[in-house]
């Protein structure tokens, strides 16, 4: 989970912040306000793609499907990510001083927790969507339906939103500002209790994710063989190789959006676990990218996000 830490030290006259390293004494004012552009396009970028993504989806009704209300689900996380998370930690990092108070010190590092834990159970939902539609597609219209993804959503968001207070409650405590300096220092204790958050929070799901995908591309392979043997050749057996198809094709891109994740999170988590403060911004911002990625993936491999993006920006949402 993205942890602010903001301490001080003094040397030769000059103060300095470990971690968020007071940046703006070590950058010079054109590349300080260069940084602070970039980041601002970024998020207004990321609130743009996935606003046009969550009224694609809820606009049109021949998209409400239960794989694009599992998309709907993390492309509010994203927005999230993209409207709050972004914006603040950019100030949080780029700025020495923590002038928002310590209500807002604790709300925006719950709320970064609990979009990491929302986007990865979202993950894993769609994980076990595409497993179900790829690997028994006779029997996914009946197993995976609208109504239970509903329901599997909202259990998803009421169980992060619950589990992150509880985590935030035991574990997290913010320390009092010093006197000379407003800060917003977060304090985790209890190191059984990370370790644990740790568990279920990333290798768990990581490894749900990964072990049904590594079992969806083997389905997906064997399938792929049986289009050229002569049992493919019935009228039956073709319209089945033709849904299989179809599924596999949004199992493949499904999997560029887990694994984009993956590649956005892993680095963070490795180098916050061995507290290396080498290259700290990036990595900081390494896992924000990842909300800003998912919405283009979508514009590249879903046809249906081109035509409804066109028609959202072209205002011509009212045409049948």
């Amino acid at each position: 989970d993205t942890n602010f830490v903001f301490q001080m030290e003094e040397h030769e006259d000059i103060q300095y912040y470990r971690n968020s390293s007071c940046i703006k004494a070590l950058l010079s004012t054109s590349i300080y306000i260069t940084l602070y552009i970039f980041f601002s396009l970024i998020s207004a970028v990321t609130v743009f793609l996935n606003i046009l993504v969550i009224i694609s989806i809820s606009h049109f009704k021949q998209l409400h499907t239960p794989t694009n209300l599992l998309i709907l689900s993390l492309a509010v996380a994203d927005l999230l990510v993209g409207l709050i998370v972004i914006p603040v930690v950019t100030v949080a990092i780029m700025e020495p001083c923590w002038g928002f108070g310590e209500y807002f010190c604790v709300f925006q590092f719950y709320i970064s927790c609990l979009c990491t834990s929302l986007s990865l159970g979202n993950l894993v939902l769609i994980s076990i969507d595409r497993y179900v539609a790829v690997c028994d597609p006779l029997l996914y219209h009946s197993k995976i339906t609208v109504t239970r993804i509903m329901c599997c959503i909202s259990i998803t968001w009421c169980y992060c939103i619950i589990y992150r207070a509880a985590i935030m409650k035991i574990s997290v405590k913010v320390q009092a500002p010093s006197s000379c300096l407003k800060e917003c220092f977060i304090v985790e204790g209890l190191i059984w209790v990370n370790i644990i958050d740790l568990l279920f929070t990333m290798v768990v799901p990581c490894s749900i994710i990964i072990t049904l995908y590594m079992k969806i591309f083997v389905v997906a392979r064997s399938q792929a063989r049986k289009v050229f043997t002569k049992e493919a050749a019935s009228v039956s057996g073709v319209k089945t190789v033709q849904a299989n198809k179809s599924e596999t094709k949004a199992a493949k891109t499904l999997s560029i959006v887990v694994f984009t994740y993956l590649n956005c999170w892993i680095p963070f988590f490795f180098f916050y676990l061995v507290n290396l403060d080498s290259s700290s911004l990036f990595f900081s911002f390494l896992p924000l990218f990842n909300s800003f990625i998912n919405p283009i993936i979508y514009a590249f491999f879903y046809p249906w996000f081109k035509v409804t993006a066109k028609r959202i920006l072209t205002l011509k949402l009212r045409r049948s």
